[in-house]
């Protein structure tokens, strides 16, 4: 049977192939096929830092398989097998991952570790690409990752479709080298107000892989809804978890889903932060559990929108117990350094009261070998060694962090709310900060917007998705698309190589990869987009 596996296998790719070669040499005598010779005509997002062109043309084949060489990370053929799984689908051609020692070949991929590259960091990587091989090399598994999500774009949009196409799947040569320039890259998604179940969660993981980002944050508590199972507070989820704005079933994850996704994400090269947001933003924590209010009464289930008239009992023990459990029983299911502990419009928190809370989830969240971040308003409190501050509201309250050796996170309302409304005639969508057009969403720079936070002092960037007004995640991607591109790029690119005018260009050949991949993004009248698919 092996030696028979062995026979068919050549015996299918030499099929494959003359099937190819007479696919493009139709295609050539119709006028169609054109091979790309210029590498630094591409529409690549993020932006790389540097492109240099060969002018010449690199092609996958029936023949094309991916490479990696003995000795390297177990990691790579992960790496490997992801990518075939992205290609196959849509080119037909069959790639497999050859881990055997074998030298590519013309039209293959090489994946491959290198000897260190200190202007690469940890995610950076650089492709060299001739009309022989495609290398992929970096100093560390994520930077191969970041690097395959180049070579995607590089390839035509129908290689988003998952139906085969005709192709050619054509790149052209030269040598690309890519890092970023932030190392917090993320979004943050609010699962509270409404619930978006793991397969929702995991659909966003891989759009966030494509361009590069590397953060997710989840909003997993509010007023409407607990969304992730605390086995020593059952309540939370049973009474806490069933509905969400507008009177939804609402829902949560079992721990076991929650360990999936991050696991999920880890593939990816992404990280997740949860947040329970706490004292204010907890009526559905107050109403599964009396003894956390002030009184002992329960509050009803809340399917507003209003904010900041929850608060828990600040000065009880029974609360702290409670913080303790729950953050105890995320951080053990969380590989990642942070806890998110909220903070934000607890308004009817007295501020001693609210200064004594913060200080005292500090010291719990450390107690559990995490390291706190949390809205603007924590800053307020003090702050231990290490914490985030994320800016959302005032930038003031980022600086008194700042000014206590806090590093900031940027999430300017005005900027980076992926829940602002484009204009006024958005379907979806608030706009109390701001309305968001896809050129305000690009035009800013972390290191600059406030005068106090330099760029040594920034984390990184993150776009939060409030869902007050979205349902479904469809509707959901109405708001994050074509914004996220450009937040992935703010996080990637050095501002002096970022424009606009140039960037508008690259971001209108992404609505077809968009439309292939079944995103339901909003078409900008400030985008000339290609045509849309038939």
């Amino acid at each position: 049977m092996e030696n028979l596996i062995r026979t068919i296998k050549p015996m299918k790719k030499l099929i494959n192939g003359m099937a190819t070669v007479l696919t493009v040499l139709l295609a050539g005598l119709a006028g169609c096929a054109t091979e790309p010779t210029d590498l630094s005509g591409n529409s690549i997002i993020p932006k790389p830092v540097s492109i240099t062109p060969a002018g010449e043309s690199f092609a996958l084949t029936a023949k094309s398989d991916i490479f990696i060489m003995p000795g390297s990370p177990e990691e790579l053929t992960s790496i490997g097998n992801y990518l075939a799984g992205k290609l196959n689908p849509s080119t037909g051609l069959g790639l497999e991952v050859i881990t055997d020692g074998r030298k590519p070949g013309k039209g293959d991929i090489l994946l491959a570790i290198g000897t260190g590259d200190e202007e690469l960091g940890e995610e950076g990587y650089e492709l060299n690409i001739t009309g022989k091989v495609l290398t992929v090399t970096a100093n560390k598994p994520a930077g191969i990752f970041r690097g395959i999500q180049t070579v995607r774009q590089l390839l035509p949009p129908e290689v988003e479709a998952g139906t085969v196409g005709e192709g050619p799947w054509t790149i052209p040569t030269g040598t690309i080298r890519d890092f970023p320039l932030y190392g917090h890259r993320g979004v943050m998604l609010d699962v509270a107000r409404h619930f978006f179940g793991p397969e929702d969660v995991m659909r966003y993981m891989d759009q966030l892989a494509k361009y590069k980002m590397n953060v997710l944050h989840l909003h997993l508590s509010d007023d409407q809804g607990w969304r992730i199972e605390i086995k020593s507070w059952p309540n939370l989820t049973v009474h806490g978890g069933k509905t969400e704005v507008g009177g939804g079933e609402g829902g949560f994850y079992t721990q076991e889903e929650y360990t999936q996704m991050v696991k999920y994400a880890a593939e990816r090269y992404i990280t997740i932060i949860p947040e329970i947001d706490m004292p204010g933003h907890t009526n559905a924590a107050l109403s599964s559990y009396p003894e956390l209010n002030t009184g002992g009464k329960a509050p009803e289930l809340y399917t507003g929108i209003k904010v900041g008239f929850s608060t828990l009992d600040t000065r009880s023990e029974t609360t702290y117990k409670f913080v303790d459990d729950v953050i105890r029983e995320i951080a053990a299911l969380t590989p990642g350094k942070y806890i998110h502990i909220g903070g934000d419009e607890s308004h009817v928190t007295k501020p001693d009261d609210y200064v004594y809370f913060i200080n005292r989830a500090q010291d719990i969240v450390e107690s559990h070998g995490k390291s706190v971040t949390g809205w603007d308003e924590i800053a307020h409190a003090t702050l231990k060694p290490g914490t985030v501050v994320q800016y959302w509201a005032r930038a003031e309250n980022a600086v008194m962090g700042l000014n206590q050796g806090a590093k900031v996170l940027m999430s300017p309302a005005k900027y980076a709310y992926l829940d602002m409304k484009y204009d006024t005639a958005s379907i979806f969508g608030l706009n109390w900060a701001a309305y968001i057009e896809v050129d305000d969403a690009y035009n800013w720079d972390p290191a600059t917007l406030v005068p106090e936070i330099k760029k040594e002092n920034i984390v990184g960037i993150e776009a939060p998705l409030w869902t007050e007004t979205v349902s479904t995640f469809k509707e959901a991607e109405y708001l994050i698309y074509p914004r996220l591109p450009g937040y992935a790029e703010i996080g990637w690119t050095p501002a002096e190589m970022r424009s606009w005018d140039e960037y508008r260009v690259r971001l209108a050949s992404h609505g077809k990869r968009m439309e292939l991949m079944d995103i339901g993004f909003y078409r900008s009248p400030l985008i000339e987009w290609e045509p849309a698919v038939e």
